[in-house]
């Protein structure tokens, strides 16, 4: 199960995945021309792009549990423990905060919100909560965590507004939290899919994966850790699909049917990957989306930082040369291809493809030199 460098390949892989496809998502050739499953949900409803963040925070949960678990075994103290996790949550806040800025530097229209600041405080909370509960308590406190929001969110009324309507994305608790108390700039105006309240059962997707890392940790032979692992998934894909018809399914309310029914995704997802890569013993041959999961940090600053130069910047240096196209590469990809009869919404997305490529040749580098790169 484990690589040279003591790390669970299957979840490498898994994670390289995750920002495989979010490369993929967040960098199409055109925004006009998009498959439909590359696309979220405008508002109530799922597609496959929204299953691959919450996949990416499950495994922030899993490899809490693997890499804690040693260190507490260990005999480290809890308050080193402690600070070094408020400083790595820190840190990706920070670099969260960086991409949003770069290349502008913009420090008057700053947003607060966003996927790498999410991921921050998912990990600093669920962190925090595999430190001081056991995992009876960590279940007990998943539960109340999606009982509250699930009441705050459909049953208490919205002041100005009266009971929330979750057609509506202008009415609920989500969006008149981040309207009164999220400064700076917010993704919809007015509101933010990574704002406030939001962020609590997003903490919830992480605890899933810490029940998740505990079945991966456990004693038991690998026939059982996938059984428990798919069970796990059923269970939870059977009650996502079952509470939207309280709460309906919503990535950007992060409702808790969405919590749940995509956490069985990830659940069965990872017992897919430990099937593939150690019960089959084919770890080796994904080597690929593996250099993006040991980096996986890394790996998204850069596809964030190279849209400076592959979709923004019209000018092109090659030789010490300067090249004046008129439009961006991604355009420039587009029309150059058109020509010849393929289609938009392919040649959008075989740009895409071309942009991960882009980005993996550094990852790969790093990768093959055993550089991991930890905030």
């Amino acid at each position: 199960m484990k690589s040279k460098s003591e790390r669970l390949i299957s979840v490498d892989i898994l994670r390289g995945l995750t920002i495989i496809f979010m490369i993929i998502v967040n960098d199409p050739g055109s925004w006009s021309h998009v498959y439909a499953p590359l696309l979220h949900a405008e508002w109530n409803g799922i597609t496959p792009t929204d299953y691959i963040f919450p996949t990416f925070l499950f495994i922030v949960g899993v490899s809490i549990v693997l890499s804690l678990s040693k260190k507490k075994d260990g005999g480290l103290a809890k308050n080193i423990l402690l600070k070094k996790i408020i400083w790595r949550s820190i840190k990706i806040y920070l670099v969260g905060l960086f991409l949003w800025l770069w290349p502008d530097f913009d420090f008057e229209n700053i947003r607060w919100a966003g996927v790498l600041q999410r991921i921050s405080f998912v990990y600093l909370f669920c962190a925090l909560i595999f430190l001081y509960l056991n995992l009876r308590s960590q279940i007990i406190f998943l539960f109340l965590i999606l009982v509250f929001y699930t009441i705050i969110m459909c049953f208490i009324p919205v002041p100005g507004i009266g009971y929330p309507d979750l057609s509506v994305p202008e009415k609920n608790w989500a969006h008149y939290i981040d309207t009164l108390l999220l400064p700076g700039v917010m993704w919809e105006d007015t509101w933010d899919p990574e704002g406030i309240l939001t962020t609590l059962p997003s903490i919830g997707t992480g605890i899933l994966g810490l029940i998740g890392g505990y079945i991966l940790t456990s004693k038991s032979d690998l026939i059982k850790k996938m059984l428990h692992l798919s069970l796990f998934g059923f269970v939870l894909f059977f009650l996502g699909d079952i509470s939207q018809y309280i709460f309906p399914l919503n990535k950007n309310l992060w409702s808790t049917s969405f919590t749940l029914l995509v956490g069985g995704i990830s659940s069965l997802s990872l017992c897919f990957c430990l099937y593939i890569c150690d019960y089959l013993n084919l770890g080796e041959r994904f080597k690929f989306a593996q250099s993006f999961g040991v980096n996986s940090i890394f790996s998204y600053m850069m596809a964030g930082m190279l849209t400076f130069l592959f979709y923004d910047n019209k000018i092109v240096i090659f030789q010490n040369t300067l090249f004046d196209w008129g439009i961006g590469l991604n355009q420039l990809f587009i029309n150059v291809f058109s020509e010849i009869g393929l289609p938009l919404k392919l040649l959008s997305f075989l740009f895409a493809v071309f942009y991960v490529i882009i980005v993996w040749i550094p990852t790969s580098y790093l990768f093959k030199r055993k550089i991991f790169i930890k905030l």
